[in-house]
């Protein structure tokens, strides 16, 4: 109160020293009193909007978000205000004993005895700073919680005016008629600025000395203490006054100078508790301005522990192959709802902060049953047909393409759900191939996958996954097989009805990408452990106890590997490799990705196993037999007007599994007749010998049974037809009996002159 000692300085004051310091110091106090009971006439209006205590506690803006799962249960906190760093409020009863001990004993002794205002040391104050002595502050804590609640009360830097003064005494009175002082207290320290950015004990205690408030000791209270008086003072100031907190308790100071150093050298990391989806808060608070102090996600902190616990045991396994990365994503099939959402490896990567979900990477054989699926719906093949696993050679914009198993084996004729179950290579480049690019390319857009290229850019190599794609757009995809080809977006917001406890298991609207009775088809052979135990036998981490659809891919070069699988409830996708693009040494899909779906998959369904669809309009089933030792019988689905018209329950002779097929009236209309163009290749190059007569320079077609069309005309109709060749590029189709294309490739015919080619013909 410096302008009270100058009034009392100019008013002669100086002549009453006889009296004595005390009668002065009794006269000043007097003085003080008289300026507040006049100052409290006129601040009525100021104090009648004095805010209560809960409305201050309402009031207090974290500037970190907490994300809680769908039960409520924290699970990520992460910063949104970059002005400041202010926690969650904290009720007294959550801060240390000792912590409050000091704060009162160094701020306010009399705390729990004054109504507000420390008379005496306030009259005390103003006589030391008339005479330019200094002495500690004269705001009790009341008085200086009035400064925080009213920006108008603020300390400015040189000093509060004696307006601003009287202002913070009425309101501290005020404030001790209406609160209680354990209200006080507690609204002070959530209040008060300490160091640097950090606002409020929570903040304090967390970032300096990594624990709770309700855990700082006697030193780590007086250091606490020290820095209310002196926020950005020096380490030896620090040090000084924190042992003058100690010693006025009788404590020793042995050990505050280091506490001292390590706490303001500590460098802030994310609040206390746990931390399980970093990557996903990311993604959810992407784009919100004003975030609240907490928001409600569709995450399940139960299945986000057992994911991030199942992806580090996998990998740990897989050490010494040099895999450190990988991602899960866990979606619920009615509502769209993000279950889990692991970004990364964490402290296992050399990059945490690449999120998994989100980066692009090549997918692999994970793209196949969106290839066959197609296939289905245009009725080009049954799950029956029989394809080619033969060693071929495909144009692409680079060259030749030669497309390889993942054994470097090739089997033969196989059915469609062999090929598809067992994950082979070449006959889905052969559908591929069939359906043509543009078309593959516009389904898997349609499905959510974003491509960047064109589908003439990817060529035939797309069937097998050559265009990058995220662990979130595959997922989904897979979850709108899961729910017959429909596909919604995810969530991973809760609405307010749902978090109060509303039921979230309405189906969102969805479009309808693909059609419910091929998607089925597809369904049901990603859910046939005999037809995938061909690649990886009957006894394989894809096997459950219930019905699940499921399917690996390994990228090029081993660099990316996959499982992505659904069952009716549930559909989760796992990514595992490296984000740096280094290739893993000897791990597939089976080996990788799988164990982790797998892992997660039964403590989904732990207590409810599942079940298998019901087949949708459109689907018939039917008795399928092969020739020869080609594959079992078994009982088969089909598309409703695709299925065989007769049957053959006769034996056929043992044939190869390298020899086509009988081509016999009744062994086409078996459900495992051949299928597509055998010869030639898509890509061919053929070329002539002028010196070699034109009938034995003749090209042979070969393939199903139908019809055969070069460049838009009709030659004729059979299994295999012998052509004259003619020079140029040429585009041979393969057409059933209602003029629907099979099959279509381009080949080259190069050599010889026209005079010699019009001679052949």
């Amino acid at each position: 109160m410096t302008q009270i000692a100058l009034a009392l300085r100019w008013g002669g004051v100086h002549s009453t020293l006889g009296l004595g310091r005390q009668r002065l110091l009794c006269a000043v106090v007097a003085i003080a009193r008289s300026l507040v009971l006049a100052a409290l006439f006129v601040s009525t209006a100021a104090t009648a909007a004095l805010p209560s205590f809960e409305a201050v506690r309402a009031a207090h803006r974290p500037s970190d978000t907490t994300l809680l799962d769908r039960h409520g249960t924290p699970i990520q906190t992460l910063r949104t205000d970059m002005t400041v760093r202010r926690l969650a409020w904290l009720p007294l009863a959550e801060m240390s004993p000792a912590l409050l001990h000091a704060i009162v004993l160094s701020e306010d002794r009399d705390f729990y005895r004054h109504s507000g205002v420390d008379w005496g040391a306030l009259a005390h104050s103003a006589w030391s700073n008339a005479w330019n002595t200094r002495t500690r502050g004269a705001s009790t804590l009341t008085m200086q919680l009035a400064g925080l609640l009213d920006d108008d009360l603020q300390r400015p830097a040189d000093g509060r005016s004696l307006t601003q003064k009287v202002g913070q005494i009425v309101t501290a009175r005020e404030l001790e008629a209406h609160w209680s002082k354990t209200q006080i207290l507690e609204a002070y320290l959530n209040r008060v600025a300490w160091r640097g950015e950090l606002v409020g004990i929570n903040a304090l205690a967390q970032t300096l000395f990594g624990k709770h408030a309700s855990g700082l000791d006697a030193l780590e209270a007086a250091v606490a203490a020290a820095l209310v008086r002196g926020p950005n003072a020096s380490a030896a100031v620090v040090t000084q006054r924190s042992c003058g907190v100690l010693q006025a308790q009788g404590l020793s100071c042995v050990g505050v100078a280091s506490l001292v150093e390590s706490a303001l050298t500590r460098r802030g990391g994310p609040p206390l508790g746990e931390q399980l989806a970093p990557h996903f808060a990311r993604q959810v608070l992407a784009g919100m301005r004003r975030p609240g102090a907490s928001l409600a996600t569709t995450l399940d902190a139960r299945t986000q522990r057992t994911a991030n616990a199942a992806l580090h045991q996998q990998l740990a396994e897989l050490s010494g192959r040099n895999v450190e990365d990988g991602a899960v994503l866990v979606l619920d099939n009615a509502s769209g709802e993000v279950l889990a959402w692991v970004g990364s490896s964490g402290e296992l990567s050399d990059a945490a902060h690449v999120d998994g979900v989100l980066a692009r990477r090549q997918p692999g054989s994970t793209l196949k049953p969106f290839v066959y699926g197609l296939a289905f719906e245009q009725r080009l093949i049954t799950p029956a047909s029989l394809i080619d696993d033969a060693p071929t050679q495909l144009a692409t914009g680079s060259g030749l393409y030669l497309p390889q198993n993942y054994d470097r084996g090739f089997k033969g004729w196989v059915s469609a759900r062999t090929a598809l179950g067992a994950s082979l290579n070449v006959p889905a480049v052969r559908v591929g191939a069939m359906l043509g690019a543009d078309a593959l390319w516009a389904r898997l857009n349609a499905l959510g996958f974003e491509l960047p290229e064109s589908g003439g850019y990817y060529g035939d190599s797309l069937a097998l996954g050559s265009a990058d794609v995220t662990l979130l757009a595959l997922t989904n995809a897979y979850r709108a097989l899961a729910n017959g080809g429909v596909l919604s977006p995810v969530k991973w917001r809760r609405t307010a009805q749902a978090a109060a406890g509303a039921s979230t298991a309405s189906r969102p609207a969805g479009t309808r990408v693909a059609s419910a009775a091929a998607t089925y088809l597809v369904t049901d052979i990603l859910s046939d452990n005999n037809a995938r135990a061909m690649t990886f036998g009957l006894d394989s981490s894809l096997a459950l106890h219930g019905p699940a659809a499921v399917k690996t891919g390994t990228s090029k070069d081993l660099r990316d590997n996959w499982c992505i699988g659904y069952t009716d409830r549930y559909t989760v996708g796992v990514w595992v490799g490296n984000a740096s693009g280094e290739p893993m040494h000897d791990v597939s899909g089976v080996s990788g990705a799988a164990p982790v779906w797998r892992t997660l998959m039964q403590q989904l369904h732990a207590a409810a196993p599942s079940n298998r669809a019901a087949p949708p309009p459109g689907v018939v089933s039917y008795r399928a037999r092969f020739e020869g030792d080609l594959e079992p019988a078994r009982d088969e689905w089909a598309l409703a007007g695709t299925e065989p018209a007769t049957r053959r329950p006769q034996t056929a002779p043992t044939r190869s599994r390298r020899e086509p097929p009988a081509t016999s009236p009744d062994a086409v209309a078996l459900a495992g007749g051949p299928f597509g163009i055998r010869t030639p290749r898509n890509g061919s190059l053929y070329a002539l010998d002028p010196d070699m007569p034109p009938h034995a320079q003749k090209i042979t077609f070969e393939g199903e049974a139908g019809s055969w069309w070069l460049d838009g005309k009709r030659l004729g109709q059979g299994t295999r037809w012998r052509w004259a060749p003619w020079p140029g590029q040429h585009e041979l189709e393969l057409r059933n009996g209602a003029g629907h294309v099979l099959q279509a490739v381009h080949f080259e015919v190069r050599g010889a002159g026209l005079k010699a080619a019009v001679a052949a013909r």
